[in-house]
């Protein structure tokens, strides 16, 4: 049987958010090391990425029997979704990365909401 699994990688970087204009509060608070007060942003969305691992593929074609697919950014709600539908989901057969979100999608009942590309950036 083949599974999958989600592998977490960010972004890790307010940059990221700022370089995509994503709405922010800023929170100020009090350092409990110095007594001196600074601002901290609080993004109103939260976005992560990654890959999908895919594991029990034939080792003569695949090296150790895995291969990943890339995930851009999307909201962190629909991340989570994600993930615990791959938990879940054994195949018989590789399921191709656009046929396994087409039927996340499906399952889930909404689209994944993508990260809006910064300009120069593809996101294909």
């Amino acid at each position: 049987m083949i599974s999958y699994s989600s592998n977490w990688m960010g972004p890790v970087s307010t940059k990221w958010y700022e370089d995509r204009n994503i709405p922010f509060s800023i929170i100020k608070k009090v350092s409990k090391i110095s007594g001196r007060e600074y601002e901290h942003k609080v993004f109103k969305a939260h976005f992560s990425c990654g890959r999908i691992d895919v594991y029990g593929l034939p080792e003569d074609e695949y090296y150790a029997g895995m291969t990943e697919y890339g995930l851009l950014p999307m909201l962190t709600q629909d991340w989570n979704k994600l993930q615990d539908w791959l938990d879940e989901l054994q195949t018989e057969t590789l399921l191709p990365y656009k046929e396994l979100i087409s039927q996340f999608e499906k399952d889930y009942g909404k689209t994944i909401t993508w990260a809006a590309e910064k300009k120069g950036e593809n996101n294909e």
